[in-house]
């Protein structure tokens, strides 16, 4: 009776599993793809910022590294492809196993390259400055191999003056006894000195240099009743001269300046009551770097 009575009752299944949880999100597997992705974005930054904050010859000696096109022909170690220094000197990694190495020093220059660079920049100026002075002495030559093809103006080679000062290549039309470039007291140009003028402009219009336009009176006054002096003279001289040039084909914003100096400035410092010092002053502006003092 008490066998049945055991029978009758339910049997209970108990099971018990061990291991691995039964959802993807309880393990820690997606840490470590996480901790792989922001190792590769940190890496993929460095990589940004490493070309962007090196030089090219940086650059050039960091692809030489990696693609080598010559081996080690060095004593120490094995000869041969394969050979190489001993572990022993400065510089050499302490294993074969050790992975290469590049050390770059952001934002300096190779060595030499500065030096290089100033050398350089020095050739290009003095080039510059060379051909500029060979530009200065061809125009020069033009201009009076233009005067003096002309009957009429080949007496007035006396009366133009070309010389080189700080700023520039200066022509100067100036007065002689007897010769002058504008009649007393006006600021119209006589017909020799538009034909000279002409002639200047034909000659420099093929230049790039810009243009300072100056005039000059001596020393005698001049004035009249309603307050027009030598200031108003030499300027409206010049600004003569700026018309003529710009008429032949010289652009406008070639000029630097057009100014009247009045007597300030006399051609001969000694007497500046004498007819030179009344002239039309020309200056080639220097484009060349100036030389280093």
């Amino acid at each position: 009776m008490a066998e049945g009575a055991l029978s009758n009752k339910p049997v209970v299944i108990v099971k018990r599993v061990t291991g691995g949880h039964d959802g993807g999100h309880h393990g820690g597997s997606w840490k470590i793809a996480y901790a792989d992705f922001v190792t590769a974005m940190m890496a993929f930054f460095l990589l940004l910022w490493l070309i962007t904050a090196t030089t090219e010859e940086q650059k050039r000696g960091i692809a030489e590294y990696f693609t080598p096109s010559a081996y080690s022909t060095s004593a120490a170690g094995t000869s041969g492809i394969i050979g190489g220094s001993g572990i022993t000197e400065r510089g050499q990694a302490d294993s074969n196993s050790s992975a290469p190495r590049v050390v770059v020093t952001v934002g300096q220059p190779p060595p030499g390259a500065a030096e290089e660079d100033t050398a350089d920049a020095e050739a290009l100026e003095e080039l510059q400055r060379q051909q500029e002075e060979e530009a200065f002495a061809a125009a020069e030559e033009a201009i009076r191999e233009a005067t003096e093809a002309n009957p009429q103006l080949e007496e007035l080679n006396d009366q133009i003056l070309i010389d080189m000062t700080d700023e520039g290549q200066r022509i100067q039309l100036i007065d002689h006894d007897g010769e002058a470039m504008f009649d007393s007291g006006s600021a119209e140009p006589l017909a020799t000195t538009r034909q000279v003028l002409t002639k200047i402009a034909e000659v420099v219009k093929t230049m790039p240099n810009k243009l300072i336009i100056t005039g000059h009176t001596d020393a005698n006054a001049f004035a009249s009743e309603d307050g027009y002096t030598n200031w108003e003279l030499s300027a409206d001289r010049a600004n003569a001269a700026r018309r003529i040039l710009v008429g032949t084909g010289i652009r406008s914003d070639r000029l630097a300046e057009v100014k009247g100096k009045a007597d300030t400035e006399p051609l001969v410092v000694a007497d500046p009551f004498l007819p030179e010092n009344r002239r039309i002053s020309i200056v080639l502006k220097r484009e060349a770097p100036a030389v280093p003092e």
